[in-house]
């Protein structure tokens, strides 16, 4: 089970913490930022999705025409098209791209950013149809016969189509979301189920919650995992965490100044999704959580911001942070820094090749099975402790 980082395939040079100097959607940038990726070992591209961005599946075929390997995520939501039209969609992008495309399916963390698009159905409502919505591309997708489908949502006759997956191998399907509905529907339906950056005993807490719905549904095949986090990173924790609160200095003078930091979210709002609403707990209990998880920025951003907290440290410390998550069983790990194309080049030199000599070193000789016994024992014994880890917390002069 080779671990996987999924980067930011932005479309302009923008953070929370620097104005863009790029056009709002620059194809120069978004083709230098992609390239970036792959030629330093990432192994997917977010092309994220809300109402103020470009579409993101054009940016992505735009992007699959100037790559060679990279995989692409294209974030989507089932309000904004047909399943047979979005099925047809992506594997026509997947054939473009060679079997490159994953689907990143969006239920709606915003009922305001659901509503800019005229979409008002009320949350459970909203993850009933995403179930539908998966289930009627996949039947598209794997079965090649005329589909009959009669749903809450959806009402098909005969729908066909002569297009099938690239190599007999259909998109993946990822998915989050941290409530009783979302795990529900991710437990039955997701391969890929992304999780926010969280202290190593909640991501635990939160993965034996979906696995318990994944055993109810009668799931069979094992669920892939995935988190994300803010990495800062530097040769030295000194000079990492040095940086860090640079870069909360500068979000803070900048949220503080009534700046427009991001469209969709709304600083200081009390937020609806719940994954974010577990950001603001643990922060609530702490700056800092095991090896290197730091909230400080999560709360600043007081539920704007989405996966908010940060891994700070020397290269080596989130190396051995990160390592810390795929003993949980974590294999993919959803990064962006606050300084896109240099903190992607600066991470893909350094931190990358130390994960994946590690968990190379460690999976020798053992069966993928074995692989998740172990990391079974791991998070069972991490939940009897019912405290976060303390391994490695930062001294207090990093506190300051």
């Amino acid at each position: 089970m080779p671990v996987e980082f999924l980067g930011m395939g932005a479309g302009n040079d923008s953070t929370e913490i620097t104005p863009a100097t790029t056009a709002f959607f620059d194809p120069a940038y978004a083709v230098e930022i992609a390239r970036a990726h792959e030629d330093h070992d990432w192994d997917h591209l977010l092309f994220a999705y809300n109402t103020t961005l470009q579409d993101p599946t054009v940016q992505a075929t735009w992007v699959a025409a100037h790559t060679e390997r990279i995989r692409l995520r294209i974030a989507h939501r089932p309000n904004v098209s047909h399943p047979t039209y979005a099925a047809r969609s992506f594997l026509t992008l997947d054939h473009l791209a060679g079997g490159r495309v994953t689907v990143h399916v969006i239920t709606g963390g915003s009922q305001a950013d659901q509503a800019r698009e005229g979409d008002r159905l009320p949350k459970d409502e909203r993850y009933r149809r995403t179930r539908e919505y998966i289930q009627v591309m996949r039947r598209i997708w794997e079965t090649g016969e005329p589909l009959d489908w009669h749903g809450e949502f959806y009402d098909l006759e005969d729908f066909s189509t002569g297009l099938r997956p690239v190599a007999g191998r259909s998109p993946e399907i990822s998915f989050g979301g941290s409530s009783d509905a979302a795990w529900a529907v991710g437990a039955a339906e997701a391969d890929i189920y992304a999780l926010f950056g969280e202290p190593l005993t909640d991501a635990a807490a939160q993965q034996q919650q979906i696995l318990d719905r994944a055993a109810t549904a009668g799931r069979t095949a094992p669920l892939r995992w995935q988190i994300a986090f803010r990495p800062i990173i530097a040769p030295t924790d000194e000079q990492a965490w040095e940086k860090a609160h640079r870069i909360l200095g500068r979000f803070t003078a900048r949220r503080d100044g009534g700046e427009v930091l991001d469209r969709l979210r709304h600083y200081g709002r009390p937020p609806e999704a719940a994954g974010t609403r577990r950001l603001l707990e643990a922060a609530a209990r702490g700056e800092h959580h095991d090896r290197a998880l730091w909230t400080a920025l999560a709360a600043a951003a007081g539920g704007g911001g989405g996966s908010a907290t940060a891994l700070v440290g020397s290269y080596d410390t989130v190396a051995q942070a990160l390592l810390d998550y795929t003993d949980l069983g974590f294999e993919i790990f959803g990064l962006r820094g606050y300084d896109l194309l240099p903190d992607a080049i600066e991470f893909g030199r350094h931190v990358i090749p130390q994960v994946r000599a590690e968990i190379a070193h460690r999976e020798t000789g053992r069966t993928p099975d074995q692989l998740r016994a172990a990391q079974a024992t791991h998070r069972q014994r991490l939940l009897r402790s019912r405290t976060p880890s303390s391994l490695g917390q930062p001294s207090d002069a990093h506190r300051a």
